[in-house]
């Protein structure tokens, strides 16, 4: 049976025929302000509520798990409208199926806003069911019932019954509009708000397999995919009869593919009886590739285009407010400033891998995947398998931070699957793999100028930014967008932009353009404040001024609401407060702290970092304050504190490390954890957080609280030194002292 094919009424009938209870499939449509501003993509989301006839409760989870705690988070908001208790409740992850669930993805900070409305509805349909079914028994009112702990009780006449036991009436009745009914007061929450543990934490902590990497099934071969060192080459020849002959090696196949990196690439598959001797087999293989003109792409050929760039005007204008140039010739004091970071990479812990098996002319693949949609439209163009024999299971990811978004290794597995039909393949990447043939941060180079008045107000800001870009386009992560602060705060103001090629893919990374661009914007300020005499905690809240809403950024079908700066100045106050933060010191004595706010993924958070720095120019973190505003409701604390807690340590981990993505004929010469860095536990220091809760509805916090601490914490160095950081990867040479 197909659920998709049937329609709502008829699903709710043969599933209460199949089991004796209840299983409800609700198609709702966005809720609230961003019922408006989802668009069409994001306008209708499905989910399952399904009860046994003994009364137990499975709920299905519609969105990838990337340990964002969605899984925990979304089904969380069901039941506590359903009015269950927490450990009633079984979860479920639901398969790849967008006629049944709509938009399924990982990313953007947007399960909470785009779903927040739709599983509160979908949990009060349910219960609404339940209801009428019982007070249709007992012949009273459904008004006079009331429900709790997965039970139905009326009051009046002292009678109760369990939802198992109504389950199967309920699912013969007529679904109520969501928009009829009146959902939960806050203060009668009795699952949402409270800290709930991850569902899957206690088989990770056992070390159950549970992650892509860990997937394996009857008969399946292990798989290796060997493409170009330089990205866009092509295939010519390989040595595969040499490889054949390697112990274990069951296959070596030459695959042809296109020219998308996040597609399917031309590249070498070597299978065998497990991962390690085919991994082996790896290094008697001599593959010759037409490299074409990529290899001529480095790092240093960048620097010294964009030093070319910006010595000329911008190619074009992202935004112009006033007369910039004129405001700046007749400003009291100006401030210039060049900031640069490298490319990054997101060095997931899992490395990339999907199993698949092609059989019958049907694919399944099992993917750790963030947009499984995408890696079957991928899949389907590629081996020309139509969409509707592509079945996805969505695995539980080890890190995605928005490498996952792109769906290479997917393509990858299921052309190899489909060369052994009958046969599961595991693709598994190596570290190598992962961190020379990734989607990187695309790296950037800003040149401001800011012009001051006589009483030190901000008058005039430019910023000419040097990005990577085709055809006129930025690559993606590589944009930047008309609303970045302080634009629409300061009335003469110009944000330019001008682009050179590169061959690297690019991709988005947890806080997408804004973990650089926090970065550079909030430390120039910052040297801006300073200039003016102030700090920058004040020179931001001057810049806010009156709470207003500020417009927004348009896309295609799409449209986010702007900064609204009484939101700004309250995450602004109480992190000052919170912190004791005493204004800018008037020495530079090796410990001081910094600061630094920033509006993202429609989160509000601002952010003060105490460091201490050696004379030798050793950074140590001595402890982190973060308050952010994301609306009215955490829905789960324990996730939510864990959220603002990783991202801060991730801000540190792209801050400290000296970590950078360098390129050298066309190729990424980082391989591994030893030149590519990632955050250990010796640089964290204690983080305490603070939410504030306002009256908007809840919004996202995977990535909110990034951008900021990376500024917070370069500012903070400067008040211990004197020394700026304007350029990364991070030395401690830039601010040693001895």
């Amino acid at each position: 049976m197909q659920a998709e094919t049937l329609d709502r009424r008829g699903f709710l009938k043969v599933s209460a025929l199949a089991g004796g209870g209840l299983m409800l499939s609700a198609s709702l449509p966005l809720g609230g302000a961003m019922a408006k501003e989802a668009g069409a993509a994001a306008a209708m989301l499905n989910a399952y509520v399904a009860i046994a006839a003994d009364g137990a409760v499975t709920i299905t989870a519609k969105n990838p798990e990337i340990g964002q705690g969605i899984k925990t988070m979304l089904p969380m908001i069901i039941a506590d409208e359903l009015d269950v208790d927490w450990d009633q409740v079984k979860i479920e992850q639901a398969l790849s199926n967008p006629a049944i669930y709509g938009a399924q993805f990982a990313g953007g900070s947007f399960a909470t806003p785009m779903n927040w409305d739709p599983m509160r509805q979908m949990g009060a349909v349910a219960r609404d069911m339940l209801v009428r079914a019982a007070a249709e028994g007992w012949g009273v009112p459904a008004s006079e019932c009331t429900t709790g702990s997965g039970k139905v009780r009326h009051q009046a006449s002292g009678r109760e019954i369990g939802y198992g036991a109504v389950a199967a009436k309920a699912a013969t009745l007529k679904p109520a509009d969501p928009a009829t009914l009146k959902l939960k007061d806050p203060k009668d929450y009795k699952i949402i708000g409270k800290p709930t543990g991850g569902v899957d934490s206690p088989r990770i902590v056992k070390g159950q397999p549970i992650f892509g990497i860990d997937t394996v099934l009857p008969g399946m071969l292990h798989a290796i995919y060997e493409t170009c060192p330089v990205f866009g080459g092509k295939f010519k020849s390989a040595n595969l009869d040499a490889v054949m002959k390697q112990p274990g090696v069951t296959r070596a196949v030459a695959i042809r593919g296109g020219d998308v990196a996040d597609g399917l690439v031309d590249g070498v598959a070597i299978l065998g009886s497990n991962w390690w001797l085919v991994n082996k087999a790896r290094e008697t293989l001599k593959v010759e590739w037409d490299h074409g003109d990529n290899a001529r792409h480095s790092t240093a050929g960048y620097a010294e285009q964009a030093a070319q760039l910006l010595a000329k005007p911008a190619a074009a204008d992202v935004r112009r407010d006033g007369d910039p140039e004129a405001a700046l010739k007749k400003a009291a004091k100006t401030v210039t400033a060049r900031y640069e970071y490298p490319f990054l990479h997101h060095s997931t812990l899992e490395p990339q891998n999907c199993t698949a098996l092609y059989k019958d002319g049907k694919m399944e693949i099992w993917a750790p995947s963030q947009t499984p949609q995408s890696g079957r439209e991928i899949v389907s163009k590629a081996l020309g398998i139509p969409q509707e024999a592509i079945t996805i299971h969505m695995i539980r990811i080890g890190g995605g931070f928005g490498r996952r978004l792109m769906n290479d290794y997917m393509a990858q597995a299921a052309a190899i699957a489909k060369e052994m039909p009958g046969t599961p393949v595991k693709l598994l990447w190596s570290r190598e793999d992962d961190t020379r043939h990734g989607f990187y941060r695309p790296g950037g180079w800003h040149e401001f100028r800011a012009g001051l008045d006589k009483k030190g107000r901000l008058t005039a800001f430019a910023d000419h930014f040097v990005t990577f870009g085709k055809d006129g386009k930025p690559l993606t992560g590589a944009n930047i967008g008309p609303t970045e602060f302080p634009a629409g705060l300061v009335s003469d103001l110009v944000i330019g932009q001008s682009m050179m090629a590169s061959n690297l893919p690019t991709g988005f990374m947890r806080a997408p353009t804004s973990n650089a661009f926090a970065y550079v914007f909030q430390s120039f300020l910052d040297e801006v404040a300073e200039a003016a005499g102030k700090d920058l905690p004040t020179l931001i809240l001057e810049l806010l001024g009156e709470p207003r809403q500020l417009p927004g950024m348009e896309f295609p079908g799409r449209k986010m609401p702007g900064l609204h700066t009484g939101r700004a100045r309250g995450v602004v106050e109480r992190v000052v407060a919170l912190s004791s933060w005493q204004g800018r010191p008037s020495a530079h004595t090796g410990r001081a702290k910094g600061f630094a706010f920033y509006f993202s993924h429609l989160g509000y958070f601002a952010e003060v970092v105490d460091v201490s720095v050696s004379p030798e120019g050793e950074v140590k973190p001595e402890k982190i304050w973060i308050v952010g505003d994301v609306g009215s409701q955490i829905i789960n604390p324990s996730g939510a504190y864990n959220q603002v807690r990783g991202a801060a340590i991730d801000g540190l981990g792209q801050s400290l490390l000296g970590a950078a993505v360098t390129q050298a004929d066309g190729r990424v010469e980082q391989s591994n954890f030893h030149d590519y860095p990632v955050p250990r536990i010796d640089i964290v220091p204690p983080i305490e957080v603070e939410f504030l809760k306002t009256d908007n509805p809840p919004t996202g916090l995977g990535e909110p609280a990034l951008p900021p601490v990376i500024p917070a914490l370069f500012n903070a160095v400067y008040a211990a030194t004197g020394k700026r950081v304007r350029s990364l990867p991070f030395q401690p040479e830039m601010v040693a002292t001895a």
